[in-house]
């Protein structure tokens, strides 16, 4: 699990509820709830410069199990990563009949696993760059899909494992990388062009960003999650036509993955103006900074308003 951006998004979520007059208490997915001395401590830390290296573990049954028979409304999800978005902790809590944010476990494990996302963008008919699952040898991803690649864990977010490979020579390598953290590992074509985002809330699409990296062509952990790392831009600078084909297609694939509540579709727009769909997010970053929370902000939804409505839609 992610879990220094999983805290991130915890504390602000936790002081935007709170801003709203709702009782909220901060729960630990590897200690159960906190008390405000703790709360205090744990929602400080900041995001390291280093993605993780690897998943740790979890308490996840016996902190749920813990929650049962408490008077809780809703479970608000702010984690990232692992056993948090691939349908685990939803599967966990609807066992014990707790309500919680964001989609279900059908179509959490369907969004995480990249590979069957893409199948279901491609019936949908929602754009996707081409792609094929590992083992494979370099003159057969050269045939198929054509150098450069991007080779990253089927199973993982925020750019964990993930690397560009020009040519053959460095293929073996990234999938070394990439099965670090998922047994599959997923190689597909690399997209040109300006990397765009959109933020669904509900059954509505929200404003069109942009994300412009400080270095390199790959929005990666450390521009993601460090300051100046990379430059956002809501709304994105393109043109009507796109901005509309972009909504359209974040919410086709937000109903194709079976998703609730919300997510942010991520999308490389290239030369000629095609849209390609990279993958959902089921439970996207929540700092105020964060591209959802930004991607709201642009059609007038502040960042205490993006919280209580997702707890709305938990309840409704």
């Amino acid at each position: 699990m992610e879990r220094d951006v999983s805290v991130a998004s915890a504390a602000q979520v936790v002081r935007a509820l709170r801003s709203r007059g709702h009782e909220v208490v901060a729960v630990d997915a590897e200690r159960g709830p906190l008390s405000a001395r703790d709360e205090a401590a744990t929602l400080g830390r900041q995001v390291d410069r280093k993605p993780p290296q690897a998943t740790r573990g979890s308490g996840l049954p016996r902190v749920i199990a813990g929650l049962t028979g408490k008077d809780f409304d809703v479970v608000f999800l702010a984690l990232h990563g692992g056993s948090g978005e691939d349908g685990t902790v939803q599967a966990l809590l609807d066992v014990h009949g707790l309500r919680y944010t964001g989609s279900g476990r059908l179509g959490s494990s369907l969004a995480w696993n990249k590979g069957i996302s893409k199948q279901l963008f491609a019936l949908a008919q929602v754009p996707t760059p081409a792609w094929r699952l590992a083992p494979a040898d370099p003159k057969s991803v050269e045939r198929q899909i054509g150098f450069p690649v991007i080779v990253k864990p089927s199973g993982q977010g925020s750019t964990v494992g993930l690397s560009r490979v020009d040519d053959a020579d460095g293929l073996g390598a990234a999938i070394e990388i990439a099965s670090r953290f998922d047994s599959e590992v997923l190689i597909e074509r690399y997209i040109a062009g300006r990397e765009l985002t959109v933020g669904v809330l509900g059954d509505k699409p929200l404003a069109v960003g942009e994300i412009i990296p400080a270095s390199g062509d790959i929005f990666d952990y450390e521009s993601k999650y460090q300051p100046g790392g990379a430059t956002e831009i809501f709304p994105a600078d393109i043109s009507a036509d796109t901005t509309k084909q972009a909504q359209m297609l974040a919410l086709v694939a937000h109903s194709a993955l079976h998703l609730s509540h919300y997510s942010r579709a991520d999308f490389r727009l290239d030369s000629n103006g095609g849209l390609w769909c990279l993958e959902v997010n089921t439970l996207p970053g929540l700092a105020p900074t964060s591209l959802l929370p930004q991607s709201a902000a642009a059609v007038g939804i502040p960042f205490d308003e993006l919280c209580e409505r997702i707890c709305l839609a938990a309840l409704g």
